[in-house]
């Protein structure tokens, strides 16, 4: 069995959360395959039969890969974005969502707390009074995503002072911090946000789409090993947004051991 996650920290626990649920209920070695480049590349990896799965999140998936137009703003919710991506991904590629971890990793627009107090910045309404005196950092696929930057500017009617600065996710905060940016498209549980004191900005016209974490399981692994679906099942709705940021934290800022990391969330949850 061979557990994929994207190249970055979040993704990472995760991988590794699935990894360990499925050894403990299979008593079998789980290969990892992580810091994969990104949802297109896990997504070839997951249909090409390289890896068996990886954990992936509901608005990506409709959008980035799926390419599913984003739904009518009432249209958005929960329950019938996982409804669509379940039945694409199965009638499309004969892969299975898992039931939802218990959180959400929504973009969130970042600006420093500092900033926020001095311009009373709340919501990402509120940066468009000031857009053209700020400088955005994103990464490379909210620049190109159809639910990203493009979409994010018409919204919300911004204009930058210039085009944004593109880089690595793992830059985009020490970019905030040492004001090279003044605003960043980040992801609401990375880690730097609860250890810089940052502050996300309320998405108060609901531009994003839901972004529940699922696990991705291609069928005929699950056929061929039915204690992932065991493994699963145990994980559903165990893990909490603010228990992720922690964990992400803790890998990021602490440079703690992630296997370690997982390991202790696992018994504090009685895994």
């Amino acid at each position: 069995m061979v557990i994929g996650a994207k190249n970055f920290t979040e993704q990472v626990v995760l991988g590794e959360l699935l990894a360990q649920e499925i050894e403990a209920v299979s008593h079998q070695r789980v290969e990892r395959r992580f810091y994969l480049a990104g949802s297109y590349l896990c997504q070839q990896a997951l249909v090409n039969g390289r890896i068996d799965g990886y954990v992936e999140y509901t608005g990506t998936a409709l959008t980035a890969i799926l390419k599913q137009p984003l739904p009518p703003v009432g249209l958005r919710s929960a329950e019938s974005v996982l409804a669509t991506v379940r039945r694409l991904y199965a009638s499309r590629y004969q892969v299975e969502v898992g039931p939802p971890l218990g959180f959400e990793d929504t973009f969130a627009m970042v600006v420093r707390r500092e900033d926020a107090r001095r311009y009373g910045l709340k919501t990402i309404s509120d940066v468009t009074r000031m857009a053209s005196q700020m400088r955005l950092g994103v990464g490379y696929e909210f620049e190109e995503r159809p639910d990203g930057l493009r979409g994010l500017e018409a919204t919300y009617e911004l204009r930058f002072a210039g085009p944004p600065r593109v880089m690595d996710l793992g830059l985009l905060y020490r970019a905030l911090e040492a004001h090279q940016v003044d605003m960043v498209a980040g992801n609401s549980t990375d880690g730097p946000i609860r250890a810089l004191g940052l502050v996300v900005l309320a998405d108060d016209r609901h531009y994003f789409p839901p972004y529940e974490a699922v696990p991705l399981v291609r069928e005929d692994s699950l056929h061929r090993h039915p204690e992932i679906q065991a493994a699963l099942e145990r994980l559903a709705g165990k893990v909490t947004a603010d228990e992720v940021q922690a964990m992400n934290d803790a890998v990021d800022a602490q440079h703690r051991d992630v296997g370690d990391v997982v390991r202790e969330f696992r018994r504090r949850r009685g895994l």
